[in-house]
């Protein structure tokens, strides 16, 4: 099994990524089950805020994301 973290802790979009990943062998991780704060949104779209989140989440936690 594959360890991804998720950075967000809206539940249903978790939700969504465990039953569209977990059949392929991922297993995911929400980064405030790893005691990771959310990153800041700085930035002015939201593909470069997502980037910025699953960097942040990455980073913090050795995972990919």
């Amino acid at each position: 099994m594959h360890k991804l973290v998720v950075a967000t802790a809206n539940p249903g979009k978790l939700r969504e990524f465990r039953q569209l990943l977990a059949e392929h062998g991922f297993d995911i991780v929400a980064q405030s089950e790893l005691g990771i704060a959310e990153a800041a949104e700085p930035h002015a779209t939201f593909v470069e805020n997502a980037l910025a989140k699953a960097r942040h989440a990455s980073r913090l936690s050795g995972l990919p994301a």
